[in-house]
């Protein structure tokens, strides 16, 4: 099979996601880190749109990439200006990049309702930018907007603006499907017969979400002989996103058997993605295929006694391929086999058919059924075999606490702490102010610990979530507090569970500076 060229365009496209605003910074970061991953193409944005995309373009031309082609994208010229002095394709022009990424109207809808121009005018907009940006020496990518659409709608027009852009020189077509609309059969015959009617030069193909059938509409193009696949890290883009790179290359190095170029990297491929949510400030999908949390967690008994046998029965392959981990889930649908493997990874030695075993296996379903959730919240969990292995030493003891939440006359609302805490032997009684009153309480929890933890000033709050478990019961329902904490190593979650919100959001506040202070004191016998 011939190579495949992969195309990232997080930077453009998966920036228009609702939600994602990407710095300076971030673009040049994100950047760099496909450069080393091996993608063949960054699309780094529009810079006749926006200064920042133009600093971006102008800070590559000093540091350029290693191994990736970066690349500016931008449309076809204004139909009021020749494409010689339209300002849109000059400044791709003064790029500095090898390659453009230009994108005009394939759909005659689009044609006469949206740019409003006449269809022949329409391919004489696209040959001459095309023509335009070759003579100032670049190779030129030509994204057929709404290619699909336009062709179920109008085929020979479609056509024709395919040829138009062939004709003036551009390096490759893709088939853009814009509105994410077209169903997978329909991809595959158009594909099929386009390949007839244009039987020279590359195609490439560029899907979006809107069904959920981005990724395998892009394969099916690759079966029928497209050789360029774009998309974005972990499927970002505007309203339901882009193919999803990470899917796709899994799919196609490790399903399909295609050469790509980033192919000895991919055991990084978990963590590229990991690395771009952090960066786009999005929580990370659990769900994702091949690279999340749950890609390869293993909740059931009866599939966790298969895996001991086999991994093959539940994984369809070694997560080490990229970069993931096999986890095995406790929760009160495991067996105790899926207990001593967990305590076995989290490094405790503990006996299948002992009476330890089997002791915590009935408190795990015995919390389970209060409303703990011990596969969400590891942090927790390893507190709990600290504390029944007699490893556990307490490092702070609450006498109490009290939280108030007063609502003054100018409306400003004043949510006040306290808390009484044994630490060493010492008495400690401390009040704080916050934002809400878990934030007073967790700074009230901080301050009292402070003098004799230092080391709790390198960890800090990054998510909090509440759950109720019991809607019926209105607002006497009982609650599950997740708590997300993280310091410069590493990050952990830890549950809480009760009535009260403000308890239940103790007990995991605590249960997390239990968990910080356990793993950075030295081990104790």
């Amino acid at each position: 099979m011939k190579k495949l060229i992969i195309y990232d365009t997080t930077l453009r496209d998966g920036a228009q996601t609702e939600g994602i605003s990407y710095s300076l910074q971030d673009k040049i970061n994100i950047a760099s880190r496909l450069d080393s991953f091996g993608i063949d193409f960054i699309e780094g944005g529009w810079p006749y749109s926006n200064p920042k995309d133009t600093e971006f373009f102008n800070y590559f031309k000093k540091h350029p990439l290693k191994n990736a082609k970066l690349v500016p994208f931008g449309s076809t010229a204004h139909p009021a200006r020749p494409a010689h002095q339209d300002k849109n394709l000059i400044s791709l022009a003064r790029c500095g990049t090898e390659y453009v990424t230009i994108f005009g109207k394939t759909w005659d809808l689009q044609v006469k309702e949206v740019l409003r121009v006449s269809p022949q005018d329409n391919l004489k907009i696209i040959s001459g930018s095309i023509k335009f940006l070759r003579s100032q020496g670049k190779k030129v990518f030509y994204d057929a907007e709404h290619f699909f659409d336009g062709y179920k709608n109008n085929a020979e027009y479609a056509i024709k603006t395919v040829s138009a852009a062939i004709l003036a020189g551009a390096q490759l077509i893709i088939f853009c499907d814009t509105n994410g609309g077209t169903l997978p059969w329909e991809i595959k015959k158009i594909v099929q017969e386009i390949r007839e009617i244009i039987s020279f030069g590359d195609f490439g193909i560029h899907c979006h979400n809107d069904l959920g059938m981005a990724v395998v509409n892009s394969l099916i193009c690759i079966e029928d002989g497209c050789s360029h696949i774009q998309g974005t890290i972990n499927g970002y883009g505007e309203r339901c996103g882009n193919t999803d790179i990470v899917t796709a290359l899994g799919v196609l190095k490790f399903k399909m058997g295609h050469t790509v170029s980033c192919e000895k990297n991919l055991t990084q491929l978990t963590e590229l993605s990991h690395y771009v949510s952090e960066i786009s400030n999005m929580i990370h999908r659990d769900a994702s295929p091949f690279v999340g949390r749950s890609a390869f967690a293993h909740k059931g008994g009866v599939h966790i006694d298969a895996m001991l046998k086999n991994p093959l029965a539940y994984e369809h392959i070694a997560p080490e391929l990229v970069g993931n981990h096999r986890r095995f889930v406790v929760s009160e649908l495991a067996g105790k086999s899926s207990l001593v493997l967990k305590a076995k990874e989290l490094t405790f030695d503990l006996d299948k058919k002992s009476a330890r075993a089997k002791k915590i296996h009935k408190l795990i379903q015995d919390l389970e059924n209060q409303g703990y959730q011990f596969e969400a919240a590891e942090g927790s969990f390893k507190l709990l075999l600290e504390r029944e292995f007699r490893k556990y030493k307490k490092f702070f003891e609450l006498l109490g606490f009290r939280v108030t939440v007063e609502k003054r006359e100018n409306n400003e609302l004043i949510s006040e702490a306290t808390i009484k805490l044994k630490v060493k032997g010492a008495l400690r009684h401390i009040a704080s102010e916050g934002d809400g009153p878990v934030n007073a309480l967790d700074s009230a929890l901080r301050r009292a610990l402070a003098d004799f933890y230092p080391a709790l000033a390198k960890m800090r709050l990054s998510d909090f979530k509440v759950r109720v478990l019991d809607a019926v019961e209105g607002t006497a329902a009982k609650v599950r507090v997740l708590i997300e904490s993280q310091d410069e190593k590493e990050s952990w979650t830890t549950v809480g569970v009760s009535e009260n919100v403000i308890e239940a959001s103790y007990n995991a506040l605590a249960d997390s500076i239990e968990y910080k202070l356990l793993k950075d004191s030295k081990p104790r016998a």
